[in-house]
């Protein structure tokens, strides 16, 4: 049985009906991770705590336990801490830092939670900082559709897995497109929440008012399955909102208005001009219009709407992350947790060479960039200018859905780029987060669905955006639009090799 090829729902049916245990289904996917070592997706393993947590699983499925997430295998952005792997954000700083706490997202999806299986820690960029896992401390992830490409970032790995079938499952985290850029480049579903739904307690923080954890899968289904388990109010985390949270799988399947026959029927979907404009490859914009075009034959009404602010977005949020970045890296100094310069003539060369030594290019010119617009003289002229471009930003959107139910349009640019072709050109980097950095700085909910195919047969995503608190609406326009496709099903060359092995 091919199980990497199964979704989320698919094999939780199938550990109730006793048709595989927990622990078999960790053996399969802890070889599957061995044999494909060169995409360096998974950077540590602890196969005797999986396999204790997987016989766990099988003993409550035993016992008649109901949760659907129960003896389902998943891996863990390396920025969310774990008490039995490794986790350094993919930093040479951590590089041996082992958490003695569960961060809240891996606690409630874990064996005292939801009863996940936990198969390790996911690759990414350096603190959460790029967008195409090339500032791993591990080394790039190979993106499994073509090895010679990046999968997309910070959450790379998360992808890299997921595509490749090394696991059903990956938590990621969105601070500027994250979570949808990877899921996009790597033909994968992944949804970002509303900021504040999921809690921040244990993530290693980047720009914590922009930084927000999210589920990665197969489907829009497993990521509502996902997502139900991940939300909810934490008195450990001050961002986290205290408000109810509810069923994502509830209106999976129904039509937008009640008694339709077709699913879509009464949905406006909004498509901003400045998503479709000449920086657009034609690969992508075919691929998206293609989706639009099924959106419309499923009964939504696409409208014309305006997000005039979309080019601001990226001086803003490269103003606004690195000053929240410069403060909250400096904690790493070498005194209290991490790593510590070996040679060092006094305290405030220790505090150099640890930082010089254990940060990457990316990382130091971020801190750098942070420091400066936080510095005296420059804090009004730079950061307080981008925090009120920060609002005007969430208020075009808010003007945009007075005119539609949701947005949508492209994810990135271009399809997936060769490995080493921008990291010369940090700009033309930045660049690439143009379509998804404006929901975050909006705290807004938005999410990647595969929608077709680019250039050299690289996977291609649809962004949704949607307005507070309206992951449901998301996930079921994705869910509905994933019943009438099949980009999602598409096996990549990793994942079309049967089996375990």
């Amino acid at each position: 049985m091919s199980w990497h090829t199964k979704t989320i729902k698919q094999i939780s049916d199938a550990l109730k009906a006793k048709q595989i245990s927990s622990k078999e289904l960790a053996d399969y996917f802890l070889q599957r991770i061995a044999n494909a070592k060169d995409l360096n997706a998974v950077i540590d393993l602890n196969e005797a705590k999986t396999i204790e947590q997987a016989n766990h699983a099988d003993a409550l499925i035993a016992k008649g336990a109901a949760s659907p997430l129960i003896g389902v295998p998943i891996l863990h952005k390396d920025v969310f801490v774990t008490k039995h792997w490794k986790s350094t954000a993919c930093s040479k700083i951590l590089s041996d830092y082992v958490s003695p706490f569960d961060a809240h997202v891996v606690a409630k999806l874990g064996p005292d939670g939801a009863g996940m299986v936990c198969l390790g820690k996911a690759n990414m960029d350096e603190f959460a900082m790029g967008s195409s896992n090339e500032n791993s401390y591990a080394g790039p992830a190979l993106n499994p559709w073509d090895k010679t490409r990046v999968p997309g970032g910070s959450s790379g790995g998360s992808a890299v897995a997921i595509a490749a079938g090394l696991s059903p499952a990956a938590t990621g985290t969105d601070t500027g497109g994250s979570i949808r850029q990877p899921a996009s480049l790597c033909g994968i579903t992944g949804i970002k929440p509303t900021y504040g739904r999921v809690s921040r307690y244990g993530m290693i923080a980047y720009a914590s008012s922009l930084d927000q954890g999210g589920p990665m899968a197969k489907t829009a289904e497993d990521c509502a399955i996902l997502l139900n388990a991940m939300a909810g109010h934490d008195h450990k985390d001050s961002t986290s909102l205290d408000r109810p949270s509810e069923d994502y799988t509830a209106k999976l399947g129904k039509s937008w208005m009640p008694g339709e026959a077709q699913l879509l029927k009464g949905l406006k979907v909004g498509l901003p001009k400045e998503y479709f404009g000449d920086g657009l490859s034609s690969d992508v914009r075919a691929a998206v219009e293609g989706a639009l075009e099924q959106f419309k034959k499923m009964g939504a009404e696409c409208v014309p709407v305006s997000l005039p602010k979309t080019e601001l977005s990226i001086p803003v949020y490269y103003v606004i992350a690195p000053a929240e970045a410069s403060s909250n890296l400096s904690r790493f100094d070498g005194v209290r947790y991490g790593r510590r310069a070996d040679q060092y003539s006094d305290l405030l060369d220790m505090y150099k060479r640890t930082r010089s030594e254990g940060f990457g290019t990316e990382v130091k010119r971020r801190i750098m960039i942070g420091t400066y617009v936080l510095s005296h003289g420059y804090y009004d002229a730079y950061y307080l200018k981008a925090q009120r471009i920060r609002r005007i930003i969430a208020q075009d959107f808010q003007e945009a859905f007075k005119q539609c139910d949701i947005i949508a349009g492209p994810v990135a640019p271009t399809v997936a780029g060769k490995i080493g072709e921008k990291t010369s050109d940090p700009t033309q980097m930045y660049l690439e987060d143009i379509y998804t950095l404006s929901p975050n700085l909006a705290g807004l909910p938005a999410m990647s669905a595969p929608c077709g195919f680019g250039d050299n047969g690289m996977p291609v995503g649809i962004q949704l955006i949607g307005n507070y608190f309206s992951e449901a609406s998301l996930l079921q326009l994705a869910h509905a639009y994933q019943m009438e496709t099949d980009w999602h099903q598409r096996l990549s060359p990793v994942a079309q090799k049967g089996g375990a092995a």
